[in-house]
């Protein structure tokens, strides 16, 4: 392919991207969250009738249901909630250090939800046999403990009245792990057969994520691979079945974890399971270990783990490398281009334990990667400036060779030989970023530590949107642009630019008039003149972590052409507009 059929289809890819772009935020995303006040609208308006359709499931709010069964508070410096002892259940759980929104005073977030409360959330325990087992409905007894706290277990027992004696221990950590040993006692005449299960399950789909390089639904280490569904897919796919040894498994979502986690040198068949359930999908993880016999007068014990928390990395690492829980930290969404998201965050951690702020370690890791590529950067950069100085003779064979293509093509490439440029090498240090980008992009959206991180001034939370606003003169009219009667759900979506798209669309800007475009045509140029304003409209949907990055970069990108443009005398905007100033003739233009 030929140097200009070549930028005919980087331009026709870079523009198609641009309109799909534009049109999922102007059309697909309106339309989304239209959909979205539209259910949830009729969820409201169906939770608040007197009378429900025959086989509808029907609702208690949280509180009555919390309130319906017996309980055991559960109070650690990161978790507030409560152990049912109806079912023996961890079933009602809050993250303290966490909150629903940047405001301090926002609830914390709640990751389970009693059954009887709409999106019950919970995770369950016991023993599987053809005796009586305890189940669902099982009220334990409370025999020692009078919180769940560190250092402070409960112990609760239930007899079957055929001879089995259940005992359950639940202690938790000071974070997110709690260890739940069953035991029993066969104190009748025959053999009883018998084994331990885990569940955790959730009654109705979450809220999911709009974007789709997010993976919720269940997840597990199990036959040592990753196991994952995502729950818009689950009922579709149906059941599946995994044999393992230890593992783990789940169900995540973008920032929290509920997971089992058996002996780890125990045979487990898991399994992710869904069923419907008066009309409500019922998405389950769970587990059984090998069945055993227990003879008369003999006890046997199941020790099963539940993280239940926040998805932060380092505590995930941490588990895995104490308990040894095989990548556990696997739970985090890392994507396909894991080998670069990963260096990519440890580089960002490192630099936020020396800064303090993720917004000045957003800047030292750009620094680093631009000084890692800055030999093959420059060198691209010095050829593209050689280029630009070789514009008049290139347009000079044109113009000798205008009705032979092939010639001009020709004697272009034997100009490049003898003043040995390489065309291609100007495309390096637009490839060079990508694959950074989309790494950075993916940490930003699913690791936990960039959630409500704040940088200067009016960004204070760098994995969402920009929340200045062109349309308040970025706050100066003091009014809310969702509340426009008509076109407020676009000033507050598709329309909504801040002031960090604005930036980065002037220094996509000036970057591009700083790369030469040597063979570019009249009308391609108009083109990409209009892209600027294009990728402000996408940027600015963006995180503004990213937005940071990439003005932070583009502006580094500019320095480093400025410097060797102006080494080269290459004609360059930046000495035109200073020239210009001062009355002078631009370096690289003939007077």
């Amino acid at each position: 392919m030929d140097k200009d059929n070549s930028r005919n289809v980087t331009i026709f890819v870079v523009v198609t991207i641009a309109i799909l772009a534009l049109y999922e935020i102007f059309v697909v995303g309106p339309r989304q969250k239209q959909r979205d006040a539209e259910m949830r609208a009729q969820a409201t308006a169906a939770q608040t009738q007197a009378v429900q359709a025959p086989g509808a499931a029907t609702y208690m709010d949280r509180a009555q249901a919390v309130a319906a069964t017996p309980r055991v508070t559960i109070s650690t410096p990161v978790l507030q909630g409560s152990v049912s002892l109806k079912g023996g259940r961890i079933d009602d759980l809050f993250l303290k250090n966490y909150r629903e929104t940047i405001n301090k005073n926002s609830p914390p977030v709640e990751l389970f939800r009693p059954e009887g409360a709409k999106q019950a959330y919970f995770t369950e325990f016991g023993w599987t046999g053809q005796a009586p087992m305890p189940g669902p409905l099982t009220v334990w007894k409370q025999t020692s403990g009078s919180i769940l706290a560190v250092g402070k277990p409960i112990a609760l027992s239930w007899d079957n009245g055929q001879g089995l004696t259940f005992t359950r221990t639940i202690a938790v950590d000071p974070l997110y792990m709690f260890t739940v040993t069953d035991s029993v006692i066969n104190h009748g005449a025959g053999p009883v057969a018998l084994a331990p299960y885990a569940s955790v399950q959730r009654q109705g789909q979450p809220e999911l994520s709009k974007s789709l390089y997010i993976h919720e639904g269940a997840v597990g280490w199990l036959g040592d691979q990753l196991r994952m569904e995502a729950f818009k897919n689950w009922k579709k796919h149906g059941d599946t079945t995994y044999q393992s040894k230890g593992g783990w498994l789940g169900l995540t979502d973008k920032y929290w974890l509920a997971a089992l986690i058996p002996d780890q040198q125990a045979n487990v068949k898991a399994q992710y399971r869904v069923d419907t359930v008066d009309n409500v999908d019922v998405f389950e993880a769970d587990y059984v270990s090998q069945p055993r016999t227990l003879a008369p007068g003999m006890a046997t014990s199941s020790t099963t783990r539940i993280f239940a928390g926040a998805k932060k990395v380092s505590v995930l690492q941490d588990y895995q490398a104490k308990l040894g829980i095989s990548h556990f930290d696997d739970s985090v969404d890392w994507g396909i281009l894991w080998f670069f998201t990963r260096p990519i965050f440890w580089l960002l951690i490192q630099f936020y334990n020396f800064s303090g702020n993720f917004g000045v370690a957003l800047l030292i890791l750009t620094v680093t990667v631009k000084l890692a590529t800055f030999p093959l950067a420059n060198k691209s950069y010095a050829s593209a400036s050689r280029m630009k100085k070789l514009a008049p003779e290139i347009a000079a064979i044109k113009a000798r060779n205008k009705d032979d293509p092939a010639k001009t093509q020709q004697e272009t490439m034997a100009l490049y030989k003898e003043q040995k440029i390489n065309p291609v090498a100007g495309c390096l240090p637009a490839l060079i970023p990508l694959p950074i980008f989309f790494a950075l992009y993916k940490v930003l959206f699913v690791t936990i530590e960039m959630r409500h991180a704040p940088f200067l001034g009016w960004i204070h939370d760098l994995s969402a949107p920009d929340p200045s606003s062109i349309t308040t003169l970025f706050g100066l009219i003091p009014w809310n642009p969702a509340s426009a009667p008509v076109i407020g759900t676009y000033l507050a979506g598709p329309l909504h630019i801040g002031f960090l798209a604005l930036v980065y669309g002037f220094i996509m800007w000036l970057n591009m008039a700083m790369t030469p475009q040597t063979g570019v045509d009249p009308s391609q140029r108009k083109i990409m003149q209009f892209m600027p304003l294009m990728f402000i409209f996408f940027f600015a949907q963006l995180p503004a972590g990213l937005l940071v990055y990439y003005c932070w970069s583009t502006a580094l990108t500019i320095l480093q052409q400025y410097v060797i443009m102006h080494q080269y005398k290459t004609e360059n905007p930046i000495d035109n507009f200073v020239a210009r100033i001062r009355g002078k003739t631009p370096p690289g233009v003939v007077a």
